[in-house]
């Protein structure tokens, strides 16, 4: 591979964005891939792998660079030295990159690829929480895993289309996918491809969801003309596919604190043809109570650390705090104390996290069933995903009935 001028310097800009300014690193991408027209998707597929890859590995990089943050923009071009020489890129003669140690930089790697937390490049305090939880070798496993680069992986939207029929037609357009053991409508890129240009998805045919998440809907157990309530909804990627299972039929109400993600949500839903689908803005918690004893089924998708989805969001590692996890467990149990109310009797709840912590997950059920409002449920089965063994997020949901 030949290293291009303007490629690597927009990929030092934003690592310098990210790591020194706290810029999410999809935004900081996706302003970097409009920076210059010309380019082609060869390029703009550097920038954005390139820049993901560094973030993902920045503690190995900037140990083995010998750097630390704050970084100024020579110690960057040292990290992306660092990079460079690992993947086997020869050096181009640039003054950014005179007197790199090449023979030195995999001696360092050897010898700090030793330490779990470097070697997978994990804070300390991430590192020993989750050795803690899930115990040292499901950790290693499942570290080495969230480091991996996800898949894509599509939903097929069935109000608008079959599996096989959007298999074809991509494959029309050189986009060649795969189905997914036990996924029902997932399709699964061989090869990296933006999806988002072609006419299929502008039409709604289908969306992109991480095989994990797919499950989550299919674990309500939900039944077309049922009312139900996803509580959590944001942008609605799971509300869209409780859609598509209900066929259109019954009610949907999509609850979020957050109103400009239910403002993408019905755009989403336009698009989808989803049109059993209400929106309602948690303003107070008048929305919530008014809900009590209403519904069929309720989906708590809730917020979590997201530890799961570390794959895609590699710069979570590095702007999160440890208190930040302490203080979503006790939002976790406000929520699933307050909508577990929703559901009327003998109707379903799933509680459902993209996070690997049992203290999120198990426990949080747990808790709850042994608390004053718990007691009128019983966990009817429970699901744990961890990306080692699945190759998707690590995910976790619990499917409960009310008596």
């Amino acid at each position: 591979m030949r290293l291009h001028k303007n490629l690597c310097f927009a990929t030092v800009d934003g690592l310098l964005l990210i790591f020194n300014e706290g810029h999410y690193a999809d935004k900081v991408v996706q302003q970097l891939l409009k920076r210059d027209k010309r380019w082609g998707s060869r390029d703009r597929g550097f920038v954005a792998e390139t820049t993901y890859d560094i973030v993902r590995w920045k503690r190995l990089y900037a140990e083995i660079a010998e750097v630390k943050e704050p970084f100024n923009r020579d110690e960057i071009w040292r990290m992306f030295a660092v990079w460079a020489t690992l993947k086997g890129i020869t050096l181009p003669d640039w003054k950014y990159f005179e007197n790199t140690p090449t023979r030195k930089i995999k001696g360092r790697f050897d010898e700090l690829s030793k330490t779990r937390k470097i070697k997978e490049s994990f804070p300390d305090w991430m590192d020993a929480l989750a050795e803690k939880e899930l115990g040292d070798k499901v950790w290693s496993k499942e570290a080495t895993a969230l480091n991996q680069q996800a898949d894509v992986v599509l939903r097929v939207n069935t109000l608008k289309t079959t599996k096989e029929k959007l298999k074809e037609e991509l494959f029309d357009l050189d986009i060649e996918t795969e189905e997914v053991p036990k996924h029902v409508n997932a399709l699964k890129l061989v090869e990296r491809a933006n999806v988002f240009t072609t006419d299929m998805f502008q039409k709604g045919h289908f969306e992109v969801q991480d095989g994990s998440s797919q499950l989550v809907a299919e674990y309500l157990d939900v039944q077309p003309g049922m009312r139900v309530v996803d509580t959590c909804a944001g942008a609605g990627g799971k509300t869209l596919h409780l859609a598509s299972i209900m066929e259109n039929k019954g009610q949907i109400i999509a609850l979020d604190i957050y109103a400009n993600k239910l403002k993408e949500l019905k755009r989403r839903a336009k698009r989808a043809g989803a049109h059993n689908i209400e929106p309602r803005h948690i303003d107070s918690t008048k929305v919530i109570k008014k809900l009590y004893d209403q519904a069929d089924r309720v989906l708590i998708d809730a917020p979590c650390s997201g530890l799961g989805v570390l794959r895609r969001n590699p710069d979570a590692k590095w702007k999160m705090q440890p208190e930040f996890i302490e203080k979503i467990k006790e939002t976790q149990a406000e929520i699933l104390n307050s909508y577990s109310r929703m559901v009327k009797s003998g109707g379903k709840l799933v509680y459902a996290t993209c996070s690997i912590l049992p203290s999120e997950n198990q426990e949080q059920v747990a808790k709850f069933l042994a608390s004053e409002n718990g007691k009128e449920f019983s966990l009817v089965k429970d699901k744990k995903i961890l990306s080692h063994q699945s190759g998707f997020d690590g995910f976790y949901m619990a499917l409960l009935e009310r008596k």
